[in-house]
């Protein structure tokens, strides 16, 4: 069982009632339905290789056409339901390996072997669904969305050429609703990551950002940070730092400390009612932190592992009571991804413009 954002304690503006039930009762427990998600990364979908993925519940095969352009079929042969990606793929066409129907990178069927010549069935028609789908970042982003396409938030990207990367991926067994407030939570920081390499200070301290809105989101503006920690230490000066976070369930951290940048991007993909795929990457322009790549993936999936324990455990809260009681300052962000959800379904329902239903706004608690 999901979050119930519709128990949640808000101080905010009561809304309209009538507001309220022109929603579907259900669509603010699912993910969104017209959104980019990250499939994966782009660098492991090289030549005729097929890859299965999952998607909100959808299987989904992706590959390269023979121009090196991604594509996204459902991962269903409609003639006796196999999965294409179990097949073969010659750059041009996907062949089912049950009867060898063949379908063209587009969805559509192109050959149907076992017809005799004598046999007027006409395949032409018979066409697989096909999903939208991007490059960015270094990933592959599917929009699952079955219906018309309408306005999304836009997709992850670098300001900077990174000379170094890393990536880790986690699957979490919780919703995407409680994965993702994990993203805007900063309260669980102190308790959930208190690491010697993290956060070495014990001391809760008071914090005071400024967060404004942005198209499908918000950004706690930039800011100089401690030099505490030993990961900032690596930059050396006082960083700035700024972090966003947009629909469906985005977290960007930009860190500049003069020409030295790094950029933690964290995403979140629904896979199905109650298992997440929580993402980070980690991007820099600094040369010698390419030696540290052995070192800093088992601490990335350390702290990865952190979120998906704790997550798993509240799940199970939910399951028994699907309530959450968001209260203070601290939890406000939380609030805030169930404001930005809504005016996405209702925009999307209105056939209008989304239209950030955020203000900028101090706000302060103690990590």
């Amino acid at each position: 069982m999901s979050v119930s954002p519709v128990a949640a304690h808000s101080t905010g503006p009561a809304r309209d009632p009538a507001a309220d039930e022109a929603l579907d009762p259900d669509a603010m427990r699912r993910p969104l339905p017209d959104a980019w998600y990250c499939v994966g990364q782009a660098s492991g979908l090289t030549g005729k290789a097929l890859r299965a993925v999952e998607l909100n519940g959808e299987q989904i095969v992706i590959g390269r056409d023979a121009s090196g352009a991604p594509f996204a079929l459902r991962d269903r042969c409609p003639h006796r339901g196999m999965a294409l990606s179990k097949g073969g793929f010659d750059g041009a066409e996907l062949v089912c390996p049950f009867h060898g129907w063949r379908f063209s990178t587009e969805g559509r069927c192109r050959d149907v072997p076992t017809l005799s010549e004598h046999d007027a069935a006409d395949f032409s028609k018979i066409v697989v669904q096909r999903f939208p789908v991007v490059e960015s970042a270094g990933f592959v982003w599917v929009n699952p969305n079955l219906g018309a396409p309408g306005e999304t938030a836009s997709l992850p990207a670098l300001d900077f050429d990174p000379v170094g990367s890393l990536v880790v991926e986690l699957v979490v067994e919780a919703s995407f609703d409680l994965t993702t407030l994990s993203l805007v939570d900063p309260g669980h920081v102190a308790f959930v990551h208190d690491s010697w390499w993290f956060r070495p200070s014990k001391e809760l301290r008071e914090k005071k950002k400024t967060f404004r809105p942005v198209p499908h989101g918000f950004v706690m503006s930039s800011h100089a940070t401690t030099t505490s920690s030993p990961v900032y230490r690596l930059l050396g000066g006082v960083p700035d730092v700024e972090i966003e976070f947009r629909l469906p369930g985005v977290r960007l951290e930009r860190i500049t400390a003069g020409p030295k940048r790094l950029a933690n991007y964290t995403f979140a993909t629904p896979l199905t009612a109650n298992r997440t795929m929580l993402t980070n990457a980690l991007y820099w322009n600094i040369p010698g932190l390419n030696l540290l790549k052995p070192v800093a993936r088992p601490l990335m999936r350390q702290f990865l592992t952190q979120d998906q324990q704790v997550l798993q455990h509240a799940q199970a809260g939910l399951d028994r009571k699907p309530t959450m009681v968001l209260f203070g300052q601290g939890d406000l962000p939380s609030q805030w991804y169930f404001r930005l959800k809504r005016e996405a379904l209702e925009a999307a329902r209105a056939g209008r413009r989304f239209e950030n239903p955020l203000e900028t706004r101090e706000l302060r608690w103690r990590s």
